[in-house]
């Protein structure tokens, strides 16, 4: 019998290269929303802010504000997977939220791999000298930034 070949699914997908110049990322929870920056030229990415609240016309109020401000080239967003590769439940809305920026703002939208970033951040924040308490102010920017710096170091 023919060998067969390896599904698509199995295949790493590589990521949309978003234009030269500085781009944020996101970290898209249901009660807080990080938000990281970086350049493409430089490819490092750097905790910006948490946006916090469920409100989602407030959520998008603050992402227009950082958008006027920073002036991204585009934006990349953490897609979520179980350890396997296979979608879960926080995958679509992740999804959601990557086309409804695109489609409020019309930049283009890259998702980024996002498994085990909140547990790295936080490990990295305990490192840093952090206490549970101190650490979670910053917990979802710091995902952010592994999420921008795992779509850098994936170009």
């Amino acid at each position: 019998m023919p060998e067969q070949p390896a599904s698509p699914a199995a295949a790493p997908v590589p990521p949309v290269v978003l234009p030269a110049g500085t781009l944020l990322g996101f970290d898209f929870g249901e009660k807080r929303i990080g938000v990281a920056t970086g350049e493409t030229l430089l490819r490092q990415a750097h905790p910006l802010t948490v946006i916090p609240g469920e409100q989602v016309e407030a959520r998008f109020n603050a992402i227009a504000k950082l958008i006027a401000e920073w002036r991204p080239v585009g934006l990349v967003v953490g897609r979520p997977v179980h350890m396997d590769g296979t979608p879960h439940a926080l995958t679509a809305r992740c999804e959601r939220f990557a086309n409804q920026l695109h489609g409020r703002f019309r930049l283009p939208v890259a998702l980024a791999e996002e498994r085990l970033t909140s547990a790295d951040a936080e490990s990295r924040l305990f490192e840093a000298g952090h206490t549970s308490r101190s650490a979670r102010q910053h917990l979802d920017a710091v995902a952010a930034q592994l999420i921008l710096q795992g779509y850098f170091d994936a170009l």
